[in-house]
């Protein structure tokens, strides 16, 4: 077969998983947290009994079908990568090890109790320390999506150049974020507590890191 056919199927995976990823990072944060927020506590447990469930497995095998693709994308270019790219590309990274390593594994324990709750048993105390943990690295990768997907298109057509010529400006990226992924295991919601907060960080995390990779 073709490998421009099998370059652009992958890429095409990638795209329909990033899309499904996103779409359900983006549902959680911006329609079911706020919806938890004013729901009775009997429609909490229901939605976390019977709706998260579906909601999570879309959630996290897109983040697995998007981090697999583009590690295929990229070995396809490795003698190329741009500076873009690269940032882009380890936000992603991250954004897919706190979905399978902290909300996934936080969230299951949420909504077990919540089910367990549905039967009649006892709420699991481990439940009210497992949803501040989820929403913060949640809120991270919501963060981080904005100046993520920025980066991914602009690696194509507005690129800040090779990563050979721009290694000052990529180190400088990725101690910022880098900072910011602490702050999601260890460190507080902060101006992330909002829809409007996360959505003004992401923006200007995004100007930050484009004018770091242009100009520095």
């Amino acid at each position: 077969m073709d490998m421009i056919f099998v370059d652009y199927l992958t890429r095409f995976g990638h795209v329909v998983f990033g899309v499904v990823w996103i779409g359900m990072l983006y549902y959680f944060n911006f329609v079911q947290t706020e919806y938890f927020k004013e729901a009775d506590a009997d429609a909490r447990v229901d939605a976390f009994s019977k709706l998260a469930p579906r909601a999570l497995w879309y959630f996290r095998w897109g983040a697995m079908g998007t981090f697999l693709t583009g590690v295929l994308l990229l070995g396809y270019r490795h003698t190329g990568l741009t500076a873009d790219i690269t940032v882009g590309a380890l936000m992603g990274t991250l954004m897919f090890l706190n979905v399978w390593l902290i909300i996934w594994p936080n969230q299951k324990i949420i909504v077990e109790s919540n089910q367990g709750v549905q039967a009649g048993n006892e709420p699991n105390p481990e439940a009210a320390a497992a949803a501040p943990k989820a929403a913060l690295a949640s809120r991270t990768n919501t963060l981080f999506s904005l100046p993520m997907l920025y980066l991914m298109g602009s690696s194509a057509h507005l690129s800040s150049g090779s990563l050979s010529s721009s290694t000052t400006a990529v180190w400088v990226c990725v101690a910022i974020v880098a900072a910011l992924e602490a702050n999601a295991l260890f460190g507080k919601q902060g101006p992330l507590t909002t829809v409007r907060g996360v959505i003004h960080c992401g923006l200007a995390l995004t100007v930050v890191l484009v004018a770091i990779l242009n100009y520095l």
